[in-house]
């Protein structure tokens, strides 16, 4: 069997099994999590050794730092993503709720219920998390899921995914309702987007180049979890201690995310009192600094930055700095470099907040806050799927809510189309 028929023949399993998870009840889908989150614990050694075959594959091509840190497994993180099944269990199912039913004026009435999308293809990179988040969520919301990882993280993703596929047929889910690609031929991946018969939706995780390759050749619908060039103003009014402890948390917590800081922009009122201040305890966390000409006169040990720095997502210890005419000359610098994911204002101002709120265009605004909090299990969805940067259907971090769609119900008592 080739690898075009191997990939048909898993979409096809994937299908089948779609049809039965859509039916099968809240009880034996929080069972089936429960058990995985489990054996994700008991299994946490296995976990380990094969994550240390992609570490030691990829410390031979030379990649380190934040982007290394994404790939690692340890006990602690495992048992994140066991927590993380665990919660998604205890979320309420969306399948089968009704959202209104109105009574038109013949007397039927006429209502809407959330349904299963079908199958979901994730095609990502680096992060062995997102096998379990997704599979969780997918399985909740009573959708088959096909996962194909990046040969960077093959054998942890095949090692977690073998858990859950074994653990959900124990559990009483169906066969492949879990199903991953195993190759790590990329050619899987263009096999995977023609298969517009049998996948219903396409979400890519990754790198900007993985979501253009996939965008550009995919025949399936695609929900794009974009880049993240993410901002956050210094207002004039800031509480400075406040603003100093969101910038740093933002930038400094997990560097390698999406929903990190890439470029600080501060009002100029301020700039001479504030930046001093932050750029040492920038520094002495190891960030390096770009900063744009005012920047650069302002503070020692800082790179001028360029243009390019502006339209950069770094996923690293690196942090371009600007400084701005105020809230106007703020926001316009985000409509033009921003890749509408995460955007935060810190201020005082009330009208300044609600303008930032109103005007500024993302996934998600925040005020007063760090966009670190630009993710699902912070915002009380369990966990995600992505935060997709797409206007259709659903924006922002994707939870049990978005893997459903709509199917409208009609109630009758014999009424027909007259006229």
């Amino acid at each position: 069997m080739n690898l075009k028929e191997k990939i048909r023949q898993q979409a096809t399993e994937a299908k089948q099994a779609a049809g039965h998870l859509a039916r099968c009840g809240t009880q034996v889908k929080n069972n089936a999590l429960l058990a995985m989150a489990d054996a994700l614990g008991k299994q946490s050694d296995f976990l380990i050794e094969e994550n240390a075959k992609d570490l030691s594959a990829v410390r031979e091509k030379g990649l380190s730092g934040p982007l290394l840190e994404r790939l690692t497994l340890s006990s602690k993180r495992i048992s994140e993503m066991a927590k993380g099944m665990r919660e998604v269990a205890a979320l309420p199912d969306p399948v089968g709720e009704i959202l209104g039913m109105t009574r038109r004026p013949n007397g039927m009435q006429v209502g809407q219920m959330r349904v299963p999308i079908g199958v979901i293809g994730i095609i990502y990179e680096s992060r062995p998390n997102v096998t379990a988040d997704t599979a969780a969520l997918c399985i909740k919301s009573g959708n088959a899921v096909i996962l194909r990882g990046g040969s960077e993280a093959i054998f942890s993703n095949k090692a977690i995914a073998s858990i859950l596929e074994s653990v959900g047929k124990e559990s009483g889910l169906p066969p492949h309702s879990v199903t991953f690609i195993e190759t790590t031929d990329r050619q899987a991946i263009f096999e995977l987007l023609a298969l517009s018969d049998l996948i219903d939706l396409i979400i890519p995780r990754g790198g900007e180049g993985l979501i253009r390759t996939v965008v550009e050749n995919s025949r399936i619908p695609v929900m794009k979890h974009d880049k993240g060039i993410t901002h956050t103003f210094v207002d004039a009014s800031a509480d400075m201690e406040m603003a100093q402890k969101i910038v740093l948390n933002a930038k400094t917590q997990r560097p390698a995310t999406c929903n990190a800081l890439e470029t600080l922009l501060v009002d100029r009122e301020i700039a001479p009192v504030f930046l001093p201040i932050l750029s040492k305890q920038l520094q002495e966390a190891g960030v390096q600094i770009r900063g744009c000409p005012d920047t650069f006169k302002l503070l020692e040990h800082v790179a001028l930055a360029t243009e390019e720095d502006w339209k950069t997502e770094y996923l690293d210890l690196i942090l371009a700095i600007k400084i701005v005419d105020g809230i106007e000359n703020a926001m316009a610098h985000i409509a033009k470099y921003g890749s509408a994911h995460s955007e935060a204002i810190i201020t005082n101002d009330h009208s300044h907040a609600m303008r930032f709120l109103n005007e500024v265009d993302a996934s998600a605004v925040f005020i007063n806050a760090s966009t670190r909090l630009n993710d699902g299990y912070e915002l009380g969805l369990g966990a995600e799927m992505g935060i997709s940067t797409s206007r259709i259907h659903a924006r922002g971090p994707m939870g049990l809510e978005a893997l459903t769609c709509n199917k409208f119900i009609i109630m009758g008592e014999g009424q027909v189309r007259e006229g």
